[in-house]
Parts: structure tokens; C-alpha cells; sequence
């Protein structure tokens, strides 16, 4: 091996340690050194809110989601504009924005440039399970914030009439499986919806007078909270009986044809998701774990690191 090709190898290897993680992904513990305190801080925001708000829990979790639904977990969701994903009728519901404000300008006062939106997005989203009763996980960190948001993208984001055949394509297409997608959807065991998006089925169907996958001792008390002709925006709980608590229950829901909406209501129904419905309904069945795992596959969709996008001093505008 003569002098100049060993000369080479040496530079290229200090080159590969020395230069940013540009595409190298997350990692647990990236702010051990630079901001000791950044999942402490994420976390008291995430309870002081959650305190006098059991809506922020639920809140925080869907927006992640939908974060890393559309341009991957890059924060975009949170930034403001008319033309924004946060912007799109698909978001308009989401809630506890102010919580993640208040957390980055608390990170921004201890480590200044330092925390990504994306990354406190992703520790809330987190500490929303667990302060509701759910299982705690090690969320990988490092990633940067976007800095592209089109209110024209939210557009491919599941909704609550969405075919399990398309629900499936949705996650497929970003490296989520069938079994993630029934333990993701399973967040629905926390929060509410409102009627507006779920009181067809209550009254005069195509196929009768309701809809037949509801559970026939349960629709008149859907009916009750939701009148026909009544309040669209009255809440009602994704998982009844247990909508503030991270727990299995919403599957038993299922299996007794008490889902709320069509698009969770299917899982059900739908051979290729029933069983994991069914194994998530049984105390053997592991859902706390299965979801913490899925999570994290979920929040390493399309994330930017090392020299891509930028760390947002306000995660509600690009610097």
C-alpha cells in the first residue's frame, strides 16, 4: 500500500467521523451534552397543561402524526401562514400548539439554537402517553425542523371515512405496516371527536336506519349525544368510558361495535386488521409496547438531520 492511498483512506475516514450526521437518522440521548435538561423541559410544558386541559394529550399526539404524515416529522405542521399545513381543514382541530411554544421558549432560554421543533413535537407526543396512564420509550432525537409547509399536502392524511385498503396504502407508502397501523390508530384510545364527523352513521344510512356495525345497545346513547339535527361540534369520546386514560379498551370497543368512527370502526370489520385488533384487545396482546414501538418508526419518517433544514428559533415561522 504505497503513501498516497494510505493518505487518502486517512482523510476520508476523518472526514466520515468528524462531519455532521446528514442522513444518519436520530438517536437516543442527541442533547445529553448540548441540553442536558431539554426532555425535563418538554416535559413539565406537556403537564402543565395537561392539568387543567385533558384535551392537550390527545392534542399533542395526533399532531405529531399528522407531522410526520405529510413532509416527514419535521415540525412543518407548526408553522403559521394561510397557506400552511396548520392552515388545512384536515389540522384545524389539532390542539396544544401553545404547549410546544411554551416549551421551545423555555429551550431557547437553557439552550439557545439547540432543541428542534420536531424533536420537542416528539417528546410531547410522548409525554402525552405516558402522563394518561401509558407506557414510557426512549425517543430518538436529532432531528431539524422544515422548512417547507403547503397547506395542499395535509390533503393525504387519512380521515375518519378512510377504506382500510387506503388507510394501509397511507402507512405503506411510509414504511409502516399493517400491524403499525392498527396500533397507531389505537391513540384514539385517548380524546374526542365531534359529532359532525360521525353522526351519519347514526341516521339513515344507504343500508338502513344506522349504520349495522353499531353495537345495537349503544346507538341510543350516540344518538342521545348526538341529536339528529343537533350541535356538530359537541365532543364525544374516541374510546367511551376511558377517554382520558392509555389503555387497551378502545380495541374491546371495537370488537363490541362500539368505535365511534367509520374509519376506526373498520378495523374491526376488515379481515387483514381484525387480528391485531383482537391480539391489542387481550391483556397478552402487549398494545403499550407494540405502540411504543410503532412510534418510533413512525417519528423517523423522512427526518432531516445534520446539515438539512434548520433549528427554528419560533417553531410557528421559518427563521
Amino acid at each position: 500500500m504505497n503513501m498516497a492511498y494510505t493518505l487518502s483512506l486517512f482523510v476520508i475516514v476523518l472526514i466520515l467521523i468528524c462531519s455532521p450526521a446528514e442522513g444518519q437518522g436520530t438517536r437516543v440521548g442527541f442533547y445529553a451534552t448540548t441540553c442536558p435538561r431539554a426532555e425535563a423541559i418538554v416535559r413539565s410544558a406537556v403537564q402543565a397543561q395537561l392539568t387543567s386541559n385533558p384535551e392537550i394529550a390527545p392534542g399533542l399526539l395526533r399532531m405529531h402524526f399528522h407531522d410526520c404524515f405529510v413532509q416527514g416529522c419535521d415540525g412543518s405542521v407548526l408553522i403559521d401562514g394561510p397557506n400552511t399545513e396548520k392552515s388545512a381543514v384536515q389540522n384545524s382541530g389539532l390542539n396544544g400548539y401553545n404547549v410546544i411554544d411554551n416549551a421551545k421558549s423555555q429551550l431557547e432560554a437553557a439552550c439557545p439554537g439547540i432543541v428542534s421543533c420536531a424533536d420537542i413535537l416528539a417528546l410531547a407526543a410522548r409525554d402525552s402517553v405516558v402522563l394518561t396512564s401509558g407506557r414510557t420509550w426512549q425517543v430518538p432525537t436529532g432531528r431539524r425542523d422544515g422548512q417547507i409547509s403547503l397547506q395542499s399536502e395535509a390533503s393525504t392524511l387519512p380521515g375518519f371515512r378512510t377504506s382500510v385498503a387506503d388507510q394501509t396504502k397511507l402507512f405503506t407508502d411510509r414504511g409502516l405496516n399493517t400491524q403499525d397501523l392498527v396500533a397507531l390508530v389505537g391513540g384514539h384510545t385517548i380524546g374526542t371527536t365531534s359529532c359532525a364527523l360521525f353522526s351519519y352513521r347514526l341516521y339513515n344510512t344507504t343500508t338502513s336506519v344506522s349504520d349495522p356495525s353499531i353495537n345495537s345497545a349503544f346507538l341510543p346513547q350516540l344518538q342521545t349525544l348526538c341529536p339528529q339535527g343537533g350541535n356538530g361540534g359537541t365532543r364525544v369520546a374516541l374510546d367511551t368510558g376511558s377517554q382520558n386514560r392509555f389503555d387497551s379498551s378502545y380495541f374491546t370497543n371495537l370488537i363490541n361495535g362500539r368505535g365511534i368512527l367509520e374509519s376506526d370502526q373498520i378495523l374491526w370489520t376488515d379481515a387483514s386488521t381484525r387480528p391485531f385488533v383482537q391480539r391489542f384487545a387481550g391483556v397478552a396482546g402487549n398494545f403499550n409496547g407494540e405502540f411504543a414501538r410503532s412510534m418510533v418508526k413512525m417519528s423517523n419518517i423522512g427526518v432531516k438531520t445534520g446539515t438539512q433544514g434548520e433549528i427554528r428559533r419560533l417553531c410557528s415561522a421559518i427563521n
